[in-house]
């Protein structure tokens, strides 16, 4: 009994850190675009192709940190793909919330 509740906390504890981890790492992708970008304008900056290679760069760093960390010891497929949507849907929605509200850096 003590060993079930022992696992559970720790696989809680496990998802919120790689789910954590992978929101704020699209927040600093998008970011990093914006800031990448700074001498284009809004609709150049959606379509450049250096604002996707950081978003690629942010989500390739995420598995060796997480193992690296002690939180994962190994990542199934379908734990990439979670990796990869969150950090891709706070990469979207952080970079077009900059871009709409005429943030520049």
């Amino acid at each position: 009994m003590a060993t079930d509740a022992s696992s559970s906390r720790s696989d809680y504890i496990r998802s919120v850190t790689v789910t954590a981890l992978a929101a704020i790492l699209g927040i600093v992708g998008a970011i990093g675009a914006l800031v990448v970008n700074s001498s284009m304008a809004p609709a150049a900056i959606a379509k450049s192709t250096d604002s996707v290679l950081l978003l690629v760069v942010v989500i390739a760093v995420q598995i060796p940190l997480l193992k690296v960390s002690g939180a994962v010891e190994e990542l199934s497929g379908k734990d990439i793909l979670f990796i990869v949507f969150v950090t891709f849907s706070f990469w979207f929605v952080t970079l077009t919330i900059l871009l709409t509200s005429g943030v520049s850096v």
